[in-house]
C-alpha cells in the first residue's frame, strides 16, 4: 500500500515501533515524512461514466436518513474507468456501506450491463439473509430490466440518487478514489488482462489490509464478518 497515507501508516507501524523501543508521536512522524519528501499529494480527477438518458424506469433515493447498523443493510454501486495503452476498460464495484468492504466487482471492456451484472452476482453469493437496499446512480446499467430483475430475485430493494448529484452516491465515489489514488489503478495498463489482475490484487489488499479511519481503523473484511 504505497500511498496509504500518514495517519494510517502511523497506526499500523506504531505497535512495532513500541516493541523496538522507539517512541515517536504522530506529529513528529509527519515531520519526518515531510523532511523525507514522503507526503502524498492528492490527485483530482473526474470522468463521467453515467449515462442516464434511457428508456428504463428510475427509482427514488431510499437511503436518505437511513442509519446503517449492520453488514448487507445497504450496498452502493458505481462504475469507474481504467486506462489501457489502447483505450479504456471499466471497473464495476459494489461496496457494503457498514463495513466498506467491496463485495462484488468486475472488469469489463465495455460500459454495457454485463460488467455490473457480474459484480452483482458476486455480491449476492455471500449475502446474508436480511433485507438489503441497493443504491446507485441512474445509469442505464442499473435501471435495465436484467439488472433490476436480478435485484428483485434476491429480495433487494432498489434506490437511486438524483441525476447529476454525485453526493447522493458519495461512498461509492470515495471507494473509486481510494483504489485509484492509493492502489495505483489510476495508471495505464498494458491490456485488459493486466487491468483485471491489478484490480483483483488491489481489491484484495483494500478489503483485507487497509484500515479505515471511519471504522475506527478496522479492516473491511473483519467488520463485514462481525
Amino acid at each position: 500500500m504505497p500511498r496509504l497515507g500518514g495517519k494510517k501508516t502511523y497506526h499500523e507501524i506504531k505497535p512495532e515501533l513500541s516493541r523496538m523501543g522507539l517512541h515517536i508521536g504522530r506529529d513528529k512522524y509527519f515531520d519526518w515524512l515531510r523532511t523525507e519528501n514522503l507526503l502524498i499529494r492528492p490527485k483530482k480527477r473526474y470522468t463521467r461514466t453515467t449515462q442516464s438518458f434511457h428508456r428504463y424506469r428510475m427509482h427514488d433515493n431510499k437511503i436518505k436518513g437511513v442509519m446503517v447498523t449492520m453488514p448487507d443493510q445497504v450496498w452502493v454501486s458505481d462504475i469507474t474507468y481504467l486506462r489501457l495503452q489502447k483505450g479504456f476498460c471499466y471497473l464495476s464495484l459494489i461496496t457494503d456501506v457498514y463495513s466498506r468492504k467491496i463485495i462484488g466487482y468486475e472488469v469489463s471492456d465495455t460500459l454495457e450491463i454485463k460488467g455490473p451484472l457480474k459484480a452483482l452476482t458476486r455480491a449476492c453469493q455471500g449475502k446474508a439473509n436480511r433485507k438489503t437496499i441497493h443504491h446507485s446512480d441512474r445509469g442505464f446499467q442499473y435501471c435495465s430490466d436484467r439488472y433490476t430483475y436480478k435485484l428483485k430475485q434476491h429480495n433487494i430493494e432498489i434506490s437511486m440518487g438524483e441525476v447529476g448529484n454525485c453526493y447522493e452516491n458519495a461512498l461509492a465515489e470515495r471507494v473509486n478514489g481510494i483504489l485509484k489514488s492509493e492502489f495505483n489503478l489510476d495508471g495505464t495498463f498494458l491490456n485488459l488482462d493486466h487491468a483485471i489482475k491489478a484490480a483483483k490484487q488491489s481489491i484484495k489488499t483494500y478489503n483485507e489490509l487497509r484500515p479505515h479511519m471511519a471504522l475506527g481503523m478496522q479492516k473491511p473484511t473483519d467488520l463485514y464478518a462481525a
